[in-house]
């Protein structure tokens, strides 16, 4: 399989938002592959976006896909963000991170309050926006007309780009007795300060720096309750009735990255693949692609690609179709949804490890892509919407009848 080619199973192609717009969106991210690989090692060095990758994204209308129509987005399906980073992440994942994380703020940007949106977006529809959904970093307090904000965030990612930012709180009150309260807060840039920590060994090109805000002042429409995030209407449904915009978002969070990693695990396959079938032992100079250890390997990481690959599209299509029904998913549901990102992410990672080893020392070579897929496979994996035993532990949880232990769900 040629690097880039998608794999002929593992596709589900019900999709059911404009077609023509869809396929369109896709073949501009494919054609987007062969210059983000040759950007791949600038980027690395930046730390960040080189300004060319980043108007290319802004050009192919991908950081929009999730936007609302109204205000000129492509309003696609939720899927469209597991294929765009496959396919992105197929050249370099932290592109494809980025890409990702970013477009997904204007999806949830559409639940925000209607002068929320109109504030952002009147001014520049293409404006990006950062986030951090860390909620233990922050400390909101109630004042009139809105709260009172200061924390220190970690792994805002693209924050450098961005003139906003989405920054995750707790809220607390005198009163104990009304506890506590998790909610997102929408802040201007002139309201916090960047400060530049990221040096990494994985996903270093994503810029996922740490914000600092000290006692801003965020009115209440520049904000929204993770309660009113959970599925259903939300505070925006009037402006954006689309389904798209009454999913639950803190339910599907996994999925905002997890083809990420899918795309990194796809290229790391095909890379290793298009190498081996012309490679030669050094040792006793036989053709490697005739040892049956290969054949093996490639046939085990290509099953947990496409098995990864069918179970993100599948939680991604039948939420959708939920929503479609207005349907709000029960939390065993919801607990599914992020058992299931972390365990397809771990399958990915498994799958880039596995060749990685069988690679032997050329995967050490700086010079080539592998090292780099290995490093940032293992980023992406240490993000905690991928831990399995964090996942795994609340769905077990729910599915014998205790509580949730997740309290954005």
């Amino acid at each position: 399989m040629a690097p880039g080619q998608e794999p002929s199973v593992g596709r589900p192609a019900a999709v059911q938002s404009d077609e023509p717009a869809y396929a369109a969106m896709i073949a501009k991210a494919r054609a987007l592959i062969p210059r983000l690989r040759e950007r791949a090692a600038r980027t690395e060095e930046l730390r960040h976006l080189p300004p060319e990758t980043e108007k290319d994204l802004h050009d192919a209308g991908l950081f929009r896909m999730l936007q609302p129509k109204r205000i000129g987005g492509a309003e696609l399906d939720y899927v469209a963000l597991i294929d765009c980073a496959d396919l992105l992440g197929q050249a370099d994942a932290s592109v494809a991170w980025n890409l990702a994380n970013l477009a997904s703020h204007h999806w949830m940007l559409g639940m925000f309050e209607p002068t929320a949106q109109d504030l952002v977006w009147s001014r520049d529809p293409d404006t990006l926006i950062a986030s951090s959904f860390i909620f233990p970093a922050g400390r909101a307090t109630r004042v009139e007309g809105g709260y009172r904000l200061h924390g220190s965030w970690p792994f805002s990612s693209g924050v450098a780009s961005c003139a906003w930012n989405m920054l995750a709180s707790v809220v607390y009150s005198d009163d104990e007795a009304d506890g506590i309260e998790y909610r997102i807060f929408l802040l201007p840039k002139a309201d916090y300060k960047v400060l530049d920590t990221w040096n990494v060994a994985g996903l270093r090109g994503t810029g996922s720096c740490d914000v600092e805000v000290r006692d801003a002042f965020v009115p209440d429409d520049m904000t929204v309750a993770v309660g009113d995030l959970d599925g259903g209407p939300t505070p925006g449904s009037k402006l954006n009735p689309n389904p798209l915009y009454a999913l639950p978002v803190f339910s599907l969070f996994p999925y905002v990255l997890s083809g990420v990693a899918l795309g990194n695990a796809q290229a790391c396959l095909d890379d290793y693949a298009e190498v081996v079938r012309h490679r030669i032992s050094t040792y006793n100079h036989a053709r490697l692609s005739d040892f049956q250890s290969t054949q093996i390997k490639i046939a085990e990481a290509s099953a947990k690609i496409d098995s990864a690959r069918l179970i993100m599209r599948s939680a991604c299509l039948n939420a959708m179709e939920d929503a479609r029904r207005g349907h709000i998913p029960d939390m065993a549901t919801k607990t599914r949804y992020r058992r299931d990102g972390a365990f397809s992410v771990n399958f990915c990672t498994d799958a880039v490890s596995m060749l990685f080893a069988a690679s032997g020392a050329r995967g050490l070579f700086t010079t080539g892509a592998l090292q780099r897929q290995f490093r940032d496979a293992h980023a992406i994996n240490s993000h905690l919407a991928f831990n399995f035993d964090a996942a795994g532990t609340n769905y077990g949880r729910v599915a014998l009848g205790l509580p949730s232990e997740n309290l954005t769900l």
